[in-house]
């Protein structure tokens, strides 16, 4: 109970520095150079697992350094079974985190210590360490009617195709597509989950499940209008000319909204929206498909190839510097199978942290909407080989022994 207490409280002091000036920690000296902050983090080691201790004292001098740079930081603490506190971190800064290098590490009083070297970037950005996966799904229309018969049917399965196509190309994801599936009946409601129900599993989380995959892709057409003759106004010849003009030249709005939720919890992770106009030829002949060159010919396809072009930018961006995410597949004696190898860029003597489900079901909305199973940190996975699509690790405990079982999370910090 008095470790308890104690957690509580750290934690608790490291919110409140949070909202004020921060000062060093009694007996820690901070140093900042340039961009780089060095700093002291602390974990308590519980049940004889140092390396998650390890992780936690990392966390903890990231916070610290962080918090240098003027941050929102939010902390979540759990107590498991064993009466181990876990921690949870999660920031929001003007300068991201491009680099770590710990300098020393060492224990006393069953206390893990380590002196950290943390690297900030004002660019906000980060270099991903691991490929991610994602899997694309259909981008309905909400007016069907905008796009009429002769034109290309192509654009609910071909707009998060291409994009898809190009976050593979960056070399940050491994992509698949499921652009037959629709997650938005209603599209005008989009990005709202319509699929509430208190005894199923919400229906991003059974997609990223079945396809092995951490984040979805998803988004809907929200315009593509093209201007109505039916304001032409006016009387006479130029009027009436006019009219039969906008066969040729017309106006034609573009909006697209893209989301990406993630696979782990089934939370929005990021939503936008973009928009442009057309003035010309702003039909797609019923041939072309999205991607190809007779498509970006044409004024409408190459102002939607353009908006893919920036969606693909933005989420590389705001992934960047979120974790890697994958399930284990498979538990035998003391080793543990992920579904990551090398095509993922997984190296032997990578560390990572192991979330089991608590067996406790969220809901949301009083219990209509089902999100599915808290998730608890409870150790930390150590990779010992690498094949090309899965790799083999070890726990400092059995799985047996801290709960965990297949098709649980690990997640790269």
């Amino acid at each position: 109970m008095a470790k308890i207490l104690f957690k509580y409280i750290w934690v608790a002091c490291f919110l409140c520095q949070a909202c004020t000036s921060p000062q060093p920690r009694a007996g820690t000296q901070n140093q900042v150079s340039g961009n780089v902050i060095t700093v002291e983090g602390q974990a308590p080691i519980s049940n004889g697992m140092p390396l998650l201790a390890k992780k936690q004292a990392l966390q903890d001098a990231i916070l610290q350094a962080s918090m240098q740079s003027s941050v929102n930081v939010s902390s979540h603490t759990t107590v498991n079974k064993n009466n181990v506190p876990l921690d949870t971190l999660s920031m929001s800064t003007s300068s991201a985190v491009s680099n770590t290098k710990i300098i020393k590490e060492w224990t006393a009083d069953n206390v893990y210590h380590v002196i950290v070297a943390v690297e900030l970037s004002s660019k906000n950005a980060c270099a991903p360490q691991y490929r991610k996966r994602i899997i694309a799904t259909a981008f309905p229309l909400v007016k069907q009617e905008q796009v009429i018969g002769y034109e290309t049917q192509d654009l609910p399965g071909g707009i998060p195709r291409e994009l898809n196509n190009y976050l593979i190309e960056s070399g940050d994801f491994i992509g698949n597509n499921a652009t037959n599936v629709n997650l938005y009946p209603r599209a005008d409601l989009a990005p709202e989950a319509q699929d509430q129900s208190s005894y199923r599993l919400s229906k991003v989380m059974q997609l990223a499940a079945s396809n092995g995959v951490q984040f979805v892709l998803s988004g809907v057409i929200r315009d593509l209008e093209v201007e109505s003759s039916e304001y032409m106004r006016g009387a006479g010849p130029l009027a009436y000319a006019r009219s039969l003009a906008r066969d040729v030249i017309a106006r034609r709005g573009i909006g697209i909204d893209v989301y990406i939720h993630d696979g782990f919890t089934g939370a929005l992770l990021f939503q936008q929206r973009y928009v442009d106009d057309v003035i010309g030829d702003v039909w797609i002949p019923a041939t072309y498909t999205v991607g190809s060159e007779r498509f970006n010919s044409t004024s409408t396809g190459e102002k939607i190839t353009h908006i893919i072009d920036r969606a693909s930018i933005d989420i590389r961006q705001a992934l960047g510097c979120y974790p890697f995410a994958t399930r284990i597949i498979e538990i035998k004696d003391d080793k543990v199978i992920i579904d990551a190898g090398a095509q993922e860029r997984i190296n032997v003597g990578d560390q990572m942290m192991v979330y089991k489900s608590s067996g406790n079901d969220l809901n949301l909305d009083g219990g209509f909407s089902f999100i599915g199973k808290d998730k608890q940190p409870v150790g930390v996975l150590t990779i010992r080989s690498i094949a090309p699509r899965y790799s083999i690790g070890s726990l400092e405990t059995p799985a047996r022994d801290l709960g965990v079982k297949i098709g649980d999370w690990v997640k790269s910090r």
